[in-house]
């Protein structure tokens, strides 16, 4: 999985205000060792965690956290459970884990991973992308994503970032966030699909002043 643009760009715009940021892959992401898994979207939010511990126990303390897609569904799950960090961002993250699976899978997806233990993904030209396992398939289905963000602290300044035109989550899940996380802003960029191919500036115009508001507020 190649690292995403959106969130490389946002990085730049951070740092254009003099805000640091640290981007990293999940296990079996990018540049990571392991096993790239479908599901496992707790896992990835201890892999946050460590990251956040490595960065509190030195000289600096991590203020926000951020992710795009999966990534939002992971930040938000962080919140849900560890509540040290103030601002959260939500960029396109997925409110019903169960939606977009056959279009990525196949129809009767269940059906196939029971019978076989596993589907895998390929390309136009039939190579193996990755593999999902029943395990991970499970995984996904039983992160309960309204659970988690009814556990996410009222402290916790949260913000969903979502593109009008996303063909991949609509815009629904973003209003369903809206609807349960107490402390939460919904911002909606018009026009812009799931990777805002051509709304990056547009979507850092949004992003990078709710953080530094958030330092303002004292984070």
């Amino acid at each position: 999985m190649q690292e995403s643009t959106t969130i490389s760009n946002l990085a730049v715009a951070l740092a254009e205000e003099g805000i640091s940021s640290f981007r990293f892959d999940f296990s079996g992401n990018g540049e990571s060792e392991g096993t790239f898994q479908y599901g496992h979207y707790r896992r990835e939010a201890e892999d946050l965690r460590s990251v956040v511990q490595f960065f509190n126990g030195g000289n600096r303390k991590a203020s926000t956290i951020l992710g795009h897609s999966k990534g939002g569904n992971v930040v938000l799950l962080y919140a849900s459970k560890y509540h040290d960090i103030p601002t959260v961002v939500n960029v396109s993250g997925r409110y019903k884990l169960d939606r977009g699976m056959e279009e990525r899978l196949g129809k009767e997806f269940l059906e196939k991973i029971k019978k076989d233990g596993y589907i895998d993904i390929k390309n136009k030209a039939g190579e193996v992308l990755y593999r999902v396992t029943e395990e991970s398939l499970m995984d996904r289905l039983n992160t309960n994503m309204h659970e988690a963000s009814l556990n996410i602290s009222k402290e916790t300044r949260v913000m969903t970032a979502h593109g009008s035109e996303d063909e991949i989550i609509p815009i629904d899940d973003g209003i369903e966030f809206a609807k349960i996380i107490p402390n939460h802003k919904l911002c909606i960029v018009e026009g812009a699909d799931h990777c805002y191919t051509s709304h990056q500036a547009e979507l850092a115009a949004i992003v990078v002043p709710f953080i530094k508001e958030g330092f303002h507020k004292g984070n």
